[in-house]
This record gives structure tokens, C-alpha cells and sequence, in this order.
């Protein structure tokens, strides 16, 4: 299935539209949990994990393996994730596969996707119009804004924007009203 199909009974209401990915979350009491404001996913590479360790910041990374548990957030945070693939079937069409299957998975939990307030996309500029695709397709289904785009696993002036950016993000959304 595609990362565009809702799975049924879960609507599609601002921030609840899910995912789809083969296979069910472990049961809750055995996922790991995270009270970090920024969550990441890495691929084997660790580009976007070398990345989140720049970082001066708390995070959680989203397991490697599909067949892991998955981490449930508590708290709200910002999705920070590379883009795979990187050419589209007909010119014009999104790459399939642009999204990581553990971050569909992450997301295919309600209160995951309920706590989400922003992505950040890791990408390769040559993947042409597909560069940090991954994090504009979370933007769209997830309803929130993208944050900041980097190539590959940044450098120290792309995490010192980002530290600043995040700083200024979450001081903002703790002065919004509830």
C-alpha cells in the first residue's frame, strides 16, 4: 500500500490522517517511550542521526528495524527525517518510498501523529524536486509546517540555525493558548 491511504475508521481530520505500512504496533507497555522535544529517524547510513547529535538538544530516535517496537512520544515534538529514493516514476510524480517505513509506522500511532508540530527534512540535492520530499509529505498529511531543509548530515552552521530555530519554535508554541 501507499503512503497515501488512510487506514479505515481513523478520518481525516487535521493531524489524524494516518499512514499505511504493513504490520501493527507492539503492545504499549512494551514500547519505549520518550519525553524528547525533537524525534529522529536514521537510516543505516546515520547521516540524520550524526545530524541530531549536533544538536544541542534531547532527542529520540525512531527505531531502525520495522519489527521493533514503536517509540510512542509523550509530549509534542519535531520530526526530523531523511528522504529515500529520489526519482519519481514519470517525471512530475513523487518518488515512492520517499518516506522511511519506521517513520509511516511512528505515525500510524494516533498519539504520535497528534503530537507532531513540525518536520525537518534531511535530503541529497541531487535528488532534483525530490530533495527532503519525505518531509514535505509529513507537512502535508500531518498539517504542519516545514521547518528547516539540510543536504546530507548538514554542517555546524545548518545545526547552529536549527538549535536557534528550534528554540524560537518551542518558546512560540509554549506561548500559544491551549
Amino acid at each position: 500500500m501507499t503512503l497515501g491511504t488512510v487506514i479505515p475508521g481513523t478520518g481525516a481530520a487535521a493531524g489524524s490522517g494516518a499512514l499505511h505500512s504493513p504490520g501493527h504496533p507492539a503492545a504499549p507497555e512494551h514500547n519505549p517511550v520518550t519525553e524528547a522535544d525533537l524525534v529522529y529517524f536514521t537510516s543505516a547510513s546515520g547521516y540524520t542521526g550524526r545530524f541530531a547529535a549536533k544538536l544541542d538538544r534531547p532527542s529520540a530516535r525512531i527505531p531502525l528495524l520495522t519489527s521493533a517496537p514503536t517509540l510512542l512520544a509523550r509530549r509534542p515534538y519535531v520530526l526530523l527525517l531523511p528522504t529515500y529514493g529520489g526519482t519519481a516514476a514519470q517525471p512530475g510524480a513523487a518518488a515512492k518510498g520517499a518516506v522511511p517505513k519506521q517513520v509511516i509506522k511512528f505515525l500510524n500511532v494516533e498519539a504520535n501523529r497528534a503530537l507532531i508540530r513540525g518536520v525537518i527534512g534531511a535530503g541529497n540535492t541531487n535528488f532534483g524536486e525530490n530533495y527532503c520530499l519525505a518531509a514535505d509529505i509529513i507537512s502535508a498529511k500531518c498539517r504542519v509546517p516545514v521547518l528547516y531543509r539540510f543536504e546530507l548530515m548538514g554542517t555546524s552552521e545548518d545545526a547552529a540555525k536549527v538549535n536557534q530555530g528550534l528554540e524560537e519554535f518551542w518558546t512560540h508554541q509554549s506561548q500559544k493558548p491551549a
